[in-house]
């Protein structure tokens, strides 16, 4: 099997995703899963679709993550990993959809506007 590569988006977060088959090692920006996201709830994240389709010890990921926080990076890379299981199984796409793993969330920080302090917040009124 040949190296199947997806993009992952989230917020501002963008993820590039490598699967290669392999003993279930996930490698983001050059560094080890728990080192990077230390959180166990975030490194749950990120493995989800995995543990969904039960195939995490048979690949190899690398992933390249930029942009955005870490809960945008963590869900950026959940996305990236369902949408490069799709491309190596078809079958596994309704059982990843069911689970919302193949949803890009189309929800983004509101641009600020001119003449207020932020996006919908507005400076205070004064009549006179």
């Amino acid at each position: 099997m040949e190296v199947v590569n997806a993009i992952g988006r989230r917020k501002a977060a963008i993820a590039r995703v490598f699967v290669s088959e392999g003993t279930g090692k996930i490698v983001i920006n050059k560094r080890e899963l728990d080192n990077y996201f230390p959180s166990t709830i975030l490194q749950y994240v990120v493995k989800q679709p995995l543990n969904k389709l039960a195939v995490a010890e048979k690949y190899d990921i690398k992933i390249n993550l930029n942009g955005g926080g870490y809960k945008g990076q963590a869900e950026a890379a959940r996305l990236g990993i369902a949408r490069a299981l799709v491309k190596i199984n078809a079958e596994d796409k309704a059982a990843l959809r069911a689970e919302g793993f193949m949803t890009r969330d189309p929800r983004v920080v509101e641009r600020k506007k001119p003449g207020q302090p932020k996006a919908r917040k507005r400076f205070q009124f004064s009549k006179r």
